[in-house]
């Protein structure tokens, strides 16, 4: 795609583009930055840094590595005043132990840019080793489909959080893959509440296989389940911390009584009834 990813973000707001802007790519082999973005912890990490990058600067335009060079929008901040680091990370946060740097820049996300959010994909260059770097020319490589969560990466695979299953069943056309993936086979999957780690296993059968079954959590959280039921009333936007994974699948063929019955091989095994979120 031959366009500079400047002339999409004019669109939006082209006098951020004329402020002293310095874009940012994000990257670790050492912690999985994509789990503190969903984890909705982004901007805490970004303000906390260990040298003052960010001084001298109007706004960030920030994005998440995706391999090679690749980089994801993610969103836009305005940069205000710093101030020694703040104490331990929020409660929450996957990484506690993470170090905190030693400045704290207060960033005001810019949500003018929101729409291209997750969707708008660059080439950074050879440089990845160089996160941050003042505005310059990058080739826009695709601006993905309005809804799009991510590419199916096979069942083995699968992970999801509650958000992301969201969007896709209701994105079936920017999510193709994933609708055709789901809706091919029955199987078997599990429900982590990564609040508490409590397990929850269950199975899908019948004509739409996978994506029925899932789609009916979108539709209603609780999936019909005794425990899930209990925990969301304790607890009503709990399902926002729920995670799927395909513990096994199994061909649409299989009668309903043998995709239960792997289902309760599997529930033995990850002792889901006893510990976890399982009532039978």
């Amino acid at each position: 795609m031959d366009l500079d990813f400047r002339a999409v973000l004019a669109q939006f707001d082209s006098e951020f583009l004329e402020k002293k802007i310095k874009l940012v790519r994000h990257a670790s082999s050492a912690y999985d930055l994509p789990l503190i973005e969903r984890r909705g912890f982004m901007r805490e990490y970004e303000e906390r840094q260990r040298l003052p990058v960010f001084d001298r600067v109007d706004g960030i335009l920030s994005f998440m590595g995706e391999g090679r060079t690749r980089a994801r929008f993610i969103g836009a901040s305005l940069v205000g005043s710093s101030s020694s680091s703040r104490g331990p990370w929020p409660s929450g946060f996957p990484y506690p132990e993470m170090g905190r740097g030693n400045l704290c820049y207060e960033l005001v996300p810019q949500e003018q840019f929101a729409p291209l959010r997750d969707r708008l994909v660059i080439d950074w260059g050879a440089g990845t080793r160089n996160w941050h770097q003042h505005l310059c020319a990058k080739e826009v490589l695709e601006i993905r489909p309005k809804g799009y969560v991510t590419e199916f990466p096979g069942y083995d695979d699968v992970l999801l959080t509650f958000d992301g299953l969201e969007r896709i069943v209701s994105n079936p056309d920017a999510n193709r893959a994933w609708h055709m993936a789901l809706r091919a086979v029955a199987g078997v999957y599990l429900i982590v509440d990564t609040v508490s780690g409590n397990q929850y296993v269950g199975s899908a059968y019948g004509e739409s296989g996978l994506l029925g079954r899932w789609a009916t959590y979108v539709r209603k959280p609780h999936g019909g389940n005794a425990q899930l039921k209990v925990l969301l009333h304790e607890h009503p936007e709990r399902h926002r911390a729920f995670q799927f994974a395909i513990l096994r699948t199994l061909p649409k063929s299989m009668a309903k009584r043998e995709v239960i019955g792997v289902e309760g091989m599997q529930k033995s095994r990850l002792g889901t009834r006893a510990f976890g979120l399982n009532a039978n």
